[in-house]
Parts: structure tokens; sequence; C-alpha cells
């Protein structure tokens, strides 16, 4: 099962929020309906009609072109998702947690950051406008049969936007805009999962490794397919200054079991994205009673001791790793399959977030019907 990037799509639906903060040190927002016709219209257009509605959508309230977002990669942003509900509602995967990171983000770029209550009233009330207007997937109980592996789900995009500006300089000013998109499974059985070490740097000590930010995605998407031009899923970045212990793989977190049933990743530090999957996770686990480490991790550790590996991040959930390579030397994993606590906990997570599971820490939050 391989995270396939190619199914975000930029159909953007409808209903955008867009806040900024103002001179006053208050931040202020509201809804913007772009144009749009019902769902079933649009997908009645010619594709050429279709695709310049969305340009047209694409673009709200006169967003300035020039300033430090587009000039230096000067913003962050979030992603999270939406899930259909078996009793035709919605519901959202721990958009408080995001919330704070997003305020932290927002912190650690030295700009005004937008409270988390309205970052939460942002995000809920785009996805709830667009379901009032139909830009939601219908809940299909065909997706039980491969539990929810195949699902559809709306796809949530916050992110900061900075005021007109070329200089260098920090906003002062910031937009956040909350954007939905329709995404798919990001799950292809028949794909490798392969991952390899790679040399190259994703974060360095001191940096903004910790941070959401753009410029973060860069170097590790550029990473990224040249590994998969090899024939790989996943690039696994090593530690900068003795490239030895393992930090990530590319914009994901990354987990290991090894053989003395400890379930290992690498803790936080500043060269490290929090992931919201990654605690969520871990908890998971915590509640099988298997034991949880987050410590520094060396490749050589894993290469001898791992026997399950997979990375975490809110577009696959949890995708499993078949192999590592390092240095030339693969260590396949589970006769590469996907091994049994990797299975169970990707099981749980998506019976969790589709409501065929209970919900027992609360991590849910519903979308109210307009």
């Amino acid at each position: 099962m391989t995270v396939m990037a190619s199914k975000f799509s930029l159909a953007v639906y409808p209903w955008v929020y867009l806040a900024q903060y103002d001179d006053s040190g208050s931040w202020n927002g509201d809804y913007h309906e772009q144009e749009h016709r019902t769902p079933k219209e649009e997908a009645a257009m010619s594709a050429a009609e279709h695709e310049q509605l969305l340009v047209r959508r694409n673009w709200i309230d006169g967003l300035p072109l020039v300033n430090y977002t587009t000039q230096y990669g000067y913003g962050c942003f979030e992603g999270l998702k939406a899930f259909p509900q078996p009793d035709g509602g919605l519901r959202i995967f721990r958009p408080e947690e995001n919330a704070k990171r997003m305020h932290r983000s927002m912190k650690g770029l030295r700009m005004p950051a937008i409270p988390e209550d309205m970052f939460v009233d942002g995000v809920v009330g785009s996805v709830a406008r667009n379901a009032a207007l139909g830009f939601a997937p219908p809940y299909d109980p065909a997706w039980e049969t491969d539990n929810f592996l195949t699902a559809d789900s709306v796809y949530i995009r916050p992110f900061s936007y900075s005021e007109a500006g070329i200089g260098l300089n920090i906003p002062k000013h910031p937009y956040v805009v909350v954007v939905t998109t329709p995404v798919g499974s990001y799950f292809d059985p028949d794909s490798a999962s392969k991952a390899v070490t790679t040399d190259k740097v994703r974060a360095t000590p001191g940096g903004t490794g910790w941070i959401k930010c753009d410029a973060n995605y860069v170097l590790p998407t550029m990473v990224k397919y040249e590994v998969m031009a090899q024939g790989y899923m996943e690039a696994i970045f090593l530690d900068a200054r003795e490239q030895t212990y393992i930090e990530e793989g590319s914009s994901s977190n990354i987990f290991f079991l090894l053989a003395n049933g400890t379930l290992v990743t690498p803790s936080l530090s500043d060269t490290i994205l929090p992931g919201i999957t990654r605690t969520s996770v871990m908890q998971l686990a915590a509640d099988r009673g298997v034991p949880v480490e987050e410590r520094r991790i060396s490749i050589d550790e894993v290469m001898s001791d791992a026997v399950e590996a997979f990375v975490t991040g809110t577009a696959a959930g949890l995708s499993y790793l078949e192999s590592i390579t390092h240095k030339g030397t693969e260590k396949v994993l589970r006769n590469r399959e996907i091994g049994e606590l990797t299975r169970d906990m990707l099981v749980e997570l998506k019976g969790i977030q589709y409501g065929a599971v209970e919900d027992r820490h609360g991590w849910m939050t519903d979308v109210p019907k307009l």
C-alpha cells in the first residue's frame, strides 16, 4: 500500500474561509462563497469548462500576488480531513490539535498567530457550508469491505498568506485561508512500499524543522521523487550532524516495531515535526499494551532489530514499509507484507475516523448540518 500524492485535487469547494490580522491587533474572519454550480451540473461540464471554473474559484478577495509567501516561502499550513459517517454526517479528526500546531507554527515564524478557537471554527464552518451545497462525498457502505482503505474524504487545507510585500520582511498582517477539496484513497495495493535512506538533510538543528512551514517541503519533495524514480516509495532522512539517527520520512513521521515487541519512533526535537497522527498511533499502541518509546534510534539498530516499519501522516494514516535499504543493503520486513500490529492499528484508526469503531478518546468533531 503506497501513498499516492497525485490523489490531491485542486477542485476546491465553493465556500472558503478567510481571516486576517489587522492594525487593531485583532483577527477577523468571514466565509466567502466562490463561483459554482451544483455538483451535478459541474460534473456535466466539459473538462475545459470545468477547469476554467476551478481556476476562477481558486482566487479569493484579491489576495496579493507579490508578497513574502510567494517570494520567499514565508508561510505555514495544516492538513486535516473530514470523514463521511454512516448516519450521513461528517466528522473531523482532531482539529483542535491542528489549531495548536498552526498557532505554534505562526508564532515560530514570528508572525501574529490565529487564535485556536477561530481556526477550528473556520475549519468546521468551511466543511459545513460546502456540505450544505452537496460538496462532500456520501458515505458508501462498500468501503467497509476493505476497512475503509479505499474510502473517500474531504481534505482541509488551512494556510497562512502574507500581505503584499517584495523586500525581505516578516508578515505583520497575515491572512489565514481555509480551503477544502475532495480526496480519494491513498493506498495502491499494487505498488511497492520500499524505503531507502538518503544523505540529503531535511532539517538542521536550530532551524524550522519543527514548524509545518512551506520551505520545509521543497527538499523532501525533490528527494521523494528522486527515490520514486528508482523504484522506492519513501525516502528516510537521517540526522544532520552524524547521518546516523533516523528522523523522518519525506513529509511523514516514522515508526519501527523491534524484535523485542517495543514500538519506537524518533523523539521530538527542533528537527522533527510533531505529527498529530503520530501521537494518535502512539496512543493506539499503548491501548494494546505495546511498549512505546520516543527516543533516538540509529539506522544500524533498525537494520538489525526492526521487524515492522511504517510512516504516519494525514494523507495515509499509516502506510507500511516492506523493506528499508541503507548503503545498498536491503532489509526485508514481514516477507514484504503488512505486519500484524501495523494492520491492526491502521484498521482501528480508519474505523474511528469513519464511525465504525468507538471513538473512546474523543478525537472526532461533528460537522453541523446547515
